[in-house]
């Protein structure tokens, strides 16, 4: 049975809330469609590199899970992050800044 899904908007703030009690600072840095535009979650590990996260479907659970889709010098995944939105303007940008690279989406309910 397929997974009930959030509006993206919602999701956003709801993710952003557990950021927060989690004393981790994250910032929507581009804003996309409320509904069903996709999200981008960078970590900067403020040290001059950078991680990027996608949500993918598992086909094989039929589940949606987040995985790393880029890691390296944080210039870089900037450059994915802009070439990614100029072909999809729905496209969520979150970014977190965290020396430790925590981003809670392997927590239950953020998939």
């Amino acid at each position: 049975m397929a997974e009930p899904r959030l509006a993206t908007e919602v999701w956003v703030a709801a993710y952003r809330k557990r950021l927060d009690l989690a004393g981790i600072p994250a910032f929507v840095t581009a804003k996309g469609d409320t509904t069903a535009g996709a999200v981008l979650v960078k970590v900067a590990r403020m040290d001059g590199t950078a991680e990027l996260f996608s949500r993918r479907f598992d086909l094989m659970t039929d589940t949606r899970k987040w995985e790393s889709i880029a890691h390296g010098p944080e210039a870089e995944i900037d450059t994915r992050i802009t070439r990614d939105r100029s072909t999809d303007p729905d496209l969520w940008v979150i970014e977190i800044e965290d020396r430790h690279g925590r981003h809670l989406l392997d927590e239950p309910g953020l998939a």
